[in-house]
């Protein structure tokens, strides 16, 4: 099974570029693309939602990946330790609203959803557990915004009471939905919103164990 990992930043990234096999095939439109291992490739398309789609349909136009793995940190609604592992049951957009038209707020056209579950989450759990780290399952909301303590964040927990929040994973998911091709996603929690004291994005700590996760999460999968 040939598995394409997508991320955001080169920052998240790095780790796996120290892997025995590792190395650079090419850069495309920007999108830095490594072969891991041979059945692996991982890129870095940057942070937003439109970087991620492209990055995501550049994945798979070039590399046929039989599934799409998004991996990388995340916000948390909820006070949990940082560096805390999440195993995505799916992702929505809190940012797209054309409730004016009467659509429910969050509807995504074209593909008429709001929500875009991640694939075959049984198998995904079974495979976390075998990982043997302690991790939670939740939604995440995605939007081109970096999320703080701010009305708008309550806004957005109150709506679509995510656990998590992003900027790429449902332009990811909603790529992927688009190609028929599965996909899931494992985040590492970088910060709390809602902690009422100095505001600490601890991307060091939320990148600790993450990679050592999707590869041990990898190898479970292809057992």
């Amino acid at each position: 099974m040939k598995i394409g990992l997508v991320y955001a930043m080169t920052g998240e990234i790095e780790s796996l570029l120290t892997q025995e096999n590792a190395q650079p095939l090419q850069t495309v439109a920007g999108v830095p693309f490594y072969q891991i291992r041979p059945d692996v490739i991982a890129c870095a398309g940057g942070v937003s939602k439109v970087n991620a789609a492209m990055a995501t349909q550049l994945l798979i136009s070039l590399y046929q990946p039989d599934l799409v793995l998004n991996a990388g940190v995340a916000g948390c609604f909820e006070n949990m330790p940082i560096g805390s592992i999440v195993l995505a049951e799916g992702f929505l957009q809190h940012d797209v609203d054309t409730s004016t038209l009467g659509d429910p707020v969050g509807l995504v056209s074209t593909v008429n959803r709001v929500q875009f579950p991640t694939s075959d989450l049984d198998r995904a759990m079974a495979a976390m557990d075998r990982v043997g780290v302690p991790y939670r399952t939740g939604w995440v909301a995605t939007g081109d915004w970096f999320a703080t303590d701010t009305p708008r964040a309550h806004w957005i927990a109150d709506t679509f009471h995510p656990l998590l929040c992003d900027m790429e994973g449902c332009a990811d998911a909603q790529v992927c939905l688009r190609n028929n091709v599965p996909f899931m996603s494992i985040k590492s929690v970088s910060d709390c919103l809602f902690e009422h004291h100095d505001f600490i994005f601890n991307f060091p700590t939320a990148m600790r164990d993450l990679n050592r996760v999707v590869m041990a999460f990898v190898d479970q999968l292809e057992a």
